[in-house]
């Protein structure tokens, strides 16, 4: 049975999830892919749309699609697979307010999508909502955000550049440009 956003939000915003949002680790992918591995197929098959009724309901709908599908599906291009779709109802539930009714870390999640978007347009508009998220930040509270926002500069220069992530060409079968392979052989270009 799928789990429920509260579900979702617990988990993805414990501190020992927290420590393990950005690095590689097998068994924090093997503890997703245990409790939210359901959760993630019946979101793909659309079976939990309704969440979208209720800001966390909509940012607990993004994390499993657009955080748990990398985790479950690493080095695979299923991890990608749902993304357009994902970054639909991101812009959708931007539309509605609902970032605006979340906190500033949860709103990360929210914008993640975007940063994860192989267009232009689209990454320019993760960076700006980026920038507005750390402009509203207390002084204290601005440089934890502005690490978020470096790195939602860093994914939006990358497609900017080449209109897509080049790391993902070879699991995606995509051949590298010459211009590409360069940049993949230098030390921390991908994500």
């Amino acid at each position: 049975m799928p789990s429920t956003p509260a579900d979702v939000l617990d988990f993805w915003f414990e501190p020992a999830s927290q420590a393990m949002w950005f690095d590689r680790s097998d068994a924090f992918d093997a503890r997703v892919r245990e409790r939210f591995g359901d959760t993630l197929e019946a979101s793909l098959r659309g079976e939990l749309d309704a969440w979208t009724q209720t800001p966390e309901g909509w940012l607990a709908l993004l994390i499993v699609r657009d955080q748990f599908s990398r985790n479950l599906y690493r080095e695979y291009a299923r991890a990608w697979a749902g993304d357009e779709a994902t970054q639909v109802i991101a812009l959708d539930g931007m539309a509605r307010g609902d970032d605006q009714r979340l906190t500033a870390l949860q709103r990360v999640f929210a914008y993640m999508p975007l940063e994860h978007a192989e267009s232009r347009v689209l990454q320019a508009h993760c960076v700006h909502l980026f920038e507005r998220l750390v402009a509203g930040q207390p002084d204290g509270e601005r440089p934890a955000m502005q690490h978020f926002l470096d790195f939602a500069r860093k994914h939006h220069d990358v497609v900017a550049r080449f209109g897509r992530f080049p790391h993902r060409n070879a699991v995606l079968g995509r051949p590298d440009t010459p211009e590409e392979k360069t940049y993949l052989a230098t030390p921390g270009s991908g994500f």
